[in-house]
């Protein structure tokens, strides 16, 4: 007959001889992707429902190409180039570096939703760091350091990516995916669309991530662009538009 103790005592040996090491970078990955995170993104479309609007998109076929297009023509060349760069910089302590793309991101919003909206999760992080108190690794002090006015939200999820220790590419994913389920939560709600189409495009939108993280690599400082003129023009009607369920 096995006894509790006896059955304890085995399945401590047995962690302790075949278990690995937990990836503390990943987790902390899984963690600033997670839709649970408080920067509000749940609450932005990013033009998306201002092409529903339009007639643009319209259902699973043409919300999946729009999303996959963005990815790879606007947030690949743009967000997730920023933080490709954005995250040595804080790693480095080089904060003329971080300041200099926090002023980029800044700059470059094409309308005033696209500014709110990168300087609300911006702010939003830097209270969720804050909140964390010790737990948060750092985050909060590197900020505050930093001086950013305000905080972009690339900028200010690098510097939590960078705290995290993880790989820089794994970082990048851990981005994308996180942008990928809101938006794909926005289509789902705008279009409006089922829990299953909502899952075929995130699935397509994985599938591209890789290769958009490839290019953010890739960019330099004179290749980083943020030039969507489509997506600038259902932005400014958004503002405008008489129903609307997001802010952006």
């Amino acid at each position: 007959m096995v006894t509790t103790a006896t059955a304890m005592a085995i399945t401590t040996r047995m962690v302790t001889t075949t278990a690995e090491p937990v990836a503390t970078g990943l987790l902390h990955t899984l963690w600033l992707a997670s839709p649970a995170l408080p920067v509000g993104g749940f609450s932005y479309s990013e033009g998306l429902e201002a092409a529903v609007d339009a007639g643009l998109v319209r259902d699973e076929a043409s919300a999946a190409a729009w999303l996959v297009d963005q990815l790879h023509l606007s947030l690949a060349r743009s967000d997730l180039a920023v933080v490709a760069q954005a995250i040595p910089a804080w790693r480095a302590d080089d904060l003329s570096r971080v300041r200099s793309l926090n002023q980029w991101v800044l700059t470059t919003r094409e309308t005033q939703e696209f500014r709110l909206q990168t300087e609300q999760m911006g702010r939003s992080l830097l209270a969720w760091a804050q909140s964390l108190g010790d737990l948060g690794g750092g985050v909060l002090q590197r900020l505050q350091a930093a001086d950013l006015q305000p905080p972009a939200y690339p900028v200010a999820m690098a510097c939590a990516a960078a705290a995290s220790g993880a790989p820089l590419a794994d970082s990048l994913a851990g981005f994308a995916f996180g942008w990928a389920e809101n938006m794909v939560q926005a289509a789902i709600k705008s279009v409006p669309l089922g829990q299953s189409a909502g899952q075929r495009m995130l699935a397509q939108l994985v599938r591209g991530i890789p290769a958009a993280v490839h290019h953010a690599l890739s960019l330099g400082d004179d290749e980083r662009q943020a030039f969507t003129p489509m997506l600038a023009i259902l932005s400014a009607r958004h503002e405008a538009q008489y129903s609307r369920l997001f802010r952006s």
